[in-house]
């Protein structure tokens, strides 16, 4: 199958009539879902405000986003004709947009293909930790858009985060090797633009053993005061290479950003210093923000168990993976994984506004936020990523040419459709090639990270649709559709067709239509005598 006919949500429900059998899978209307319905009518008028107010429009990836987007799991605008090979009855799946923004059907798919890849392939059957690291609010702008910031934050906080744990477990062993995964994540709860980093590391360390084997050396349980050496560390190192990057001027009092941004692309930096701050059009801020000082001598504030900040770098450290969990270690993978927005969390209000239910409540009682359209759109166009950079990154022993990988990571499973493939593998194994280390070790079997749509949503959901509904014949691809005029044939020839969603006309200014831009709602509004 098509890599474009995949993704789509999957909707498990019993059968009806007999109140128990089989799960079927059942295609979403994406025109019906708040998201799709807030960027449909209000995308046209939000390029003419942005046109209007700062006369230059949005950059052309963050357009292409949003256009891709509207076309997104909807049939009219192309999808794979699969037909059961015993009677015949087509399934028609839509071409998803395989966005990187803010689609969570795309995004969905992605974080659960993912975290059957990690499991399956790449991380051992040893503790796994999750470090959250989030920048000074001066920094967040800057290093959403500029090239190789983020990496290079990134690669600063492995390093420091690797050396640790090694100084920590093995010192003095040059052998000694951690591992570790990072994601990339641009959004905070509230959709304002908060580029963080998730990352999931083994607990612990591999040396070698008498055999020159690795052995695995677990972490003993973490401190508090653990987590304030490693923050500080990771401010100094990060402020000294942005530093060295002409990106920031750091005094003994505080610290200064050199706006390179708003001097290459003046749209895209206000666009995201109102959404790091909650500034128009992004929506007024809901809190103050205090300028990111350092004090001579002062010391990282505790601000939970594993909870450390020092001079806006905080660091947090308390989630934790069993070896032998298994429900555990998904639950992490796919929450550093997940997409910036459900759907869920999404609702349309009466006058105009969208309201955004937090994941969890802030410390002052707010559990959701209303806000005008325009300015979540504001906010989801800074969700979306810069073209060419990588929001996953591998580091220590399970980065892609460490020595020690091919022996610590899982076998191939037995099962071989949980790795499945669009391709079939090659006929024979090429030889190694020159540039190999001598006697290093070569993993076996095929590790493709793609996997199948139906054998996807079948790890996941437990739906087999690649089998007929009515028959339980097999499913198979016939054709890919994709010339308008073929689509629009066959749709009426199936009684499916209707015209597709179009975005509505720009509206005339005034743009906004509602009263406030952004609203807290707290539990004690709704319910005074709580």
């Amino acid at each position: 199958m098509s890599s474009c006919a995949h993704g789509h949500r999957a909707l498990a429900e019993v059968n009806a009539t007999s109140g128990r059998g089989p799960r079927v899978y059942e295609r979403h209307a994406p025109a019906s879902q708040a998201l799709h319905r807030v960027v449909r009518e209000n995308l046209a008028t939000f390029y003419a405000a942005i046109e209007q107010g700062w006369e230059s429009g949005l950059p052309e990836f963050v357009r292409a986003e949003f256009s891709r987007y509207l076309d997104c799991s909807v049939l009219e605008r192309g999808f794979a004709h699969l037909a059961c090979q015993d009677c015949g009855l087509p399934r028609l799946v839509a071409f998803t947009c395989a966005g990187r923004g803010f689609c969570p059907t795309c995004l969905g798919r992605r974080m659960n293909q993912t975290t059957h890849n990690l499991l399956a392939h790449v991380l051992p059957a040893q503790p796994l930790r999750q470090w959250v690291v989030t920048v000074p609010f001066p920094l967040r702008a800057p290093l959403a858009y500029e090239p190789g910031l983020m990496a290079l934050v990134a690669r600063v906080f492995e390093d420091s985060l690797l050396r640790w744990v090694r100084q920590r477990l093995a010192p003095g062993d040059p052998t000694a090797q951690g591992g570790l995964l990072t994601v990339i994540q641009r959004s905070s709860g509230d959709m304002r633009l908060n580029p963080h980093l998730h990352v999931v590391a083994l607990d612990g360390v591999y040396v070698a053993g008498p055999d020159g084997q690795p052995v695995f050396r677990e972490l003993p349980r973490l401190k508090t005061s653990e987590v304030a050496d490693v923050v500080q560390i990771t401010k100094v190192r990060v402020l000294k290479a942005l530093e060295r990057r002409g990106v920031v001027r750091v005094s003994p009092e505080c610290l200064e950003v050199d706006d390179v941004l708003s001097a290459r692309d003046p749209v895209l930096a206000q666009l995201a210093a109102a959404a790091v701050a909650g500034l128009a059009p992004a929506g007024p801020a809901e809190r103050k923000r205090e300028p990111v000082l350092f004090p001579a001598g002062g010391e990282p504030e505790i601000v939970g168990e594993l909870v450390v900040q020092d001079c806006g770098f905080n660091l947090h450290a308390k989630t934790h993976a069993g070896a032998l969990d298994d429900e555990a270690r998904a639950r992490l993978l796919r929450y550093i994984l997940r997409p910036p927005l459900s759907q869920e969390r999404l609702a349309v209000l009466p006058d105009h506004r969208v309201r955004i239910t937090l994941k969890r409540p802030w410390s002052d009682g707010t559990y959701a936020l209303e806000m005008d359209a325009l300015a979540l759109l504001a906010r989801l166009a800074s969700a979306v990523p810069p073209p060419r950079q990588h929001q996953t990154r591998y580091a220590g022993v399970l980065s892609a040419a460490a020595h020690w990988r091919p022996l610590i990571i899982p076998p191939v499973p037995a099962d071989p459709s949980a790795t499945q493939t669009a391709t079939p593998p090659p006929a024979s194994t090429p030889a190694e090639p020159a540039h190999s280390k001598p006697g290093r070790p070569r993993p076996s079997g095929n590790r493709c990270r793609y996997i199948r749509w139906a054998t996807l949503l079948r790890l996941t959901f437990g739906l087999t649709v690649d089998q007929c509904p009515g028959c339980g014949g097999q499913m198979k691809l016939r054709a890919l559709v994709r010339d308008p005029e073929g689509i629009e044939r066959f749709l009426r020839h199936e009684n499916l067709w209707s015209p597709p969603p179009t975005p509505s006309p720009a509206r005339a200014p005034p743009y906004d239509r509602s009263v406030t831009r952004l609203q807290p709602t707290r539990q004690q509004d709704l319910f005074p005598e709580a």
